[in-house]
Order: C-alpha cells, then sequence, then structure tokens
C-alpha cells in the first residue's frame, strides 16, 4: 500500500465533482463513486440518512460529546433538531454521560443515544451497561458500542452474546462497535454479521481503500458511523504558520466534514462541538456543498500531515522491534496536539504496560517500522514518549 497520487491530482479530481452529487473521493487515490445509498433527506435546513438496518432515521451531522463539558451546547444541538449523540462509559471518567443525560432528558424520546464500554469481558460489559443507564437517566440506549475494537480478538463471541442479552433484557435496541482500523474490522464485521451499527474514522487523508470499506459496511446494512473526521483538527500546527491562520479562521475546517459527508456509505458523523461556535459550523455541512476553495485547503491540510498523521490503516501492527502499538501511540499523540487534549492522551499512553512506557526510540540503532503514508515513525513517536512517558 503506498500514497497514490499528487496534490495536484487530488485537486483535478474534486473540481470535477458536481456539487450535489454523493461522491467520495480519497486524496491519494482515483475518483471513485459510493453507490451504497441516494443522497440524504432534507427538511428544514437538516439532511438526514436511514442509519443501515436499524431503519432509524439520523440526521448527517450527528454530536460526538466526548470533549464537550458545556451541556448547553448539547441542548441547543438538540433542540435544532440534531438527533444522533454519541457519548462513552470512559469519557471524562464517566463525567460525560452524566452531563450529557442531563443535557438531553427533555428530549429523550426524539433523540438517538448511543454509548460504549470498553470492557472485555461479558460480566464487566453488562456492569458497564447499567452504570450508562443510571447516569444518562435512560432506560434503554439506542445503540450499545464495544468500544475501541482494533482486533477481531477485542470482540469475542461472550461480548457479542452480551449484547444480544442487552437486547433481550430491552437495555439496548442496537449493538454496535467502535474502530480506528477499517481494514482489519470491517471486512471481520461484515463476516461475523452481528452487529448492526459500525462507529470507524474516516476522513480526507484516507484513500479510496477506505471509501470501499465503508461501502462493503453499508451494503452488508449495517449503519456506519464516521469519526476523527477532522484528521487531528489544526492545532498540530505552528502559530506563525500562515496555513494555521487559514484554518483558525470561522468555516475553514468545514471542508473536513462535508468531505465525509460526500460519500453516501456514511450515515451519520460525529464531530467533536465544545462551544456554541463549532455548532453553529458544523450544521452548515447539511445545506452547502463542498467548495473548490475548501478542496484546496484541505489539499494543503494533507500536504503538512502527510509525514504527521496516523492512517489507521493496520499496516504497522506488529512490525516495532520493541513491540509498541505504533498506531495507537500516534493516535494518542493526536488527541493532545490535534484536539488539545494532553490528559486524555497522557492517560491512554499511561495505561500501556509498564514494559511499553518505559520504551525510547532513541535506544534502537535504527526503527523497524515502515509507513505506507511516509509518516516519520520514529519522530512521532519520540515525541509522544517526551510528552507522555
Amino acid at each position: 500500500m503506498r500514497p497514490k497520487s499528487s496534490r495536484r491530482e487530488f485537486l483535478a479530481l474534486g473540481l470535477s465533482l458536481p456539487a450535489a452529487g454523493m461522491i467520495s473521493i480519497g486524496p491519494m487515490s482515483q475518483l471513485t463513486t459510493s453507490a451504497a445509498g441516494p443522497s440524504p433527506d432534507t427538511a428544514g435546513g437538516l439532511s438526514y440518512r436511514v442509519l443501515g438496518k436499524t431503519g432509524l432515521k439520523v440526521t448527517t451531522v450527528g454530536f460526538g460529546c466526548a470533549y464537550t463539558s458545556d451541556a448547553s451546547v448539547i441542548e441547543r444541538a438538540a433542540d435544532l433538531g440534531v438527533n444522533y449523540f454519541d457519548t462513552a462509559r470512559v469519557y471524562q471518567h464517566g463525567n460525560n454521560e452524566r452531563m450529557v443525560g442531563e443535557a438531553l432528558k427533555r428530549k429523550r424520546k426524539d433523540i438517538i443515544l448511543s454509548s460504549k464500554t470498553p470492557s472485555m469481558r461479558k460480566e464487566a460489559a453488562l456492569a458497564d451497561l447499567d452504570t450508562s443507564l443510571r447516569e444518562l437517566g435512560t432506560d434503554y440506549l439506542d445503540i450499545w458500542c464495544l468500544h475501541g475494537r482494533d482486533k477481531p480478538e477485542h470482540a469475542p463471541d461472550d461480548l457479542i452474546e452480551a449484547q444480544q442479552i442487552a437486547k433481550k433484557q430491552g437495555k439496548i435496541r442496537f449493538a454496535g462497535v467502535s474502530t480506528h482500523v477499517a481494514p482489519v474490522m470491517i471486512p471481520f464485521l461484515v463476516k461475523k454479521a452481528a452487529f448492526d451499527v459500525v462507529l470507524v474514522a474516516h476522513n480526507f487523508t484516507m484513500d479510496k481503500s477506505t471509501g470501499a470499506l465503508l461501502e462493503q459496511a453499508a451494503q452488508s446494512e449495517m449503519g456506519v458511523v464516521a469519526m476523527k473526521i477532522m484528521a487531528g483538527g489544526s492545532t498540530t500546527m505552528k502559530a506563525t504558520d500562515p496555513l494555521f491562520l487559514k484554518l483558525q479562521q470561522p468555516g475553514a475546517m468545514l471542508g473536513a466534514l462535508k468531505w465525509v459527508l460526500r460519500n453516501s456509505s456514511v450515515h451519520t458523523t460525529i464531530p467533536t462541538m465544545t462551544d456554541m461556535a463549532q455548532l453553529e459550523e458544523n450544521l452548515k455541512a447539511m445545506q452547502e456543498p463542498l467548495t473548490a476553495a475548501e478542496e484546496k485547503l484541505l489539499a494543503r491540510r494533507l500536504e503538512y500531515l502527510a509525514p504527521r498523521y496516523c492512517r489507521m490503516c493496520g499496516e504497522c501492527e506488529g512490525s516495532c522491534a520493541q513491540g509498541l502499538p505504533v498506531a495507537s501511540i500516534l493516535r494518542y499523540l493526536t488527541y493532545a496536539e490535534g484536539y488539545g487534549q494532553f490528559a486524555h492522551g497522557r492517560e491512554e499512553f499511561q495505561a500501556l504496560p509498564a514494559a511499553l512506557t518505559k520504551v525510547r526510540c532513541d535506544d534502537c540503532p535504527s526503527c523497524t517500522v515502515t509507513c505506507p503514508y511516509r509518516v516519520q515513525v520514529t519522530d512521532r513517536v519520540r515525541r509522544a514518549q517526551e510528552l507522555f512517558a
């Protein structure tokens, strides 16, 4: 696997798109058409798609609550008609669910609520579910996901059984999985045919193979929820960089969300929204097509990200001589540098086995990891070690 096209090719492909078409392009690939579903229904400035076999009609822009601390932003989103809200048992040490539940209690019957468990055993997962229901102040979840499953062995049969038990008890309506590694997990999930929904990382840095995997999931009637849409935001850049200044302007990162929404295999998205300005901006993605100017901005952003941002392709799995989970560590670094969530990144890093947190890239004579996208792995992992260790 390797990057397949230049910035010039990306722009040429992007600018040839019909404004209203549901076309998905990979910035490092040739133009591909997604035929997994029709254009979204629209009403009152909002657009909707059906979330796979769940039959749930969801706004194409949902709300990722992970980093939100202001309940009024969530409440306002619901008042404006956003109807998909995503949280997890682990977000903000459990406080996020409590806040989300309080913000949405007036709208519970009008919204679709999703939460996730990090637990790896059936009994612990079911206990998590009971805690989630209590904290959210609800009798049921519309969707309950296994959280952060990047290998098939992370979604074993006993956890699938836990989800089925929860369905029979009326505690959940549908079962899902969240994953950062589409190439590994989507073929497994499709074959397993035990899940109703998949939350998957997808953004403009990824090539056409990811789009094809999302189409595969959608054609198998799984609901597809896109996350990591902004590819790390813009805070990774130096404040003196002219591109950084452009990305800080209102609407600058809106193109990344619009880019994802053009793929009809994506049923909804869960961008992070921490304030009213972000909410207002993101809602525009349901009303406005991706512009040529936004395409150019994404292309410039891609050039900057090329050596820095992990595409979560799974190709480096097991290739570090010291046993480091390289892709995960690069993701932790993105939490800190891209989203400004240093505490979250450090917490994830420190949760690794002690033998791994003690590893230093400087101790190796050469790196055994080769990234197909030419990410500067040694520099990025070294940076994570400096920040978190």
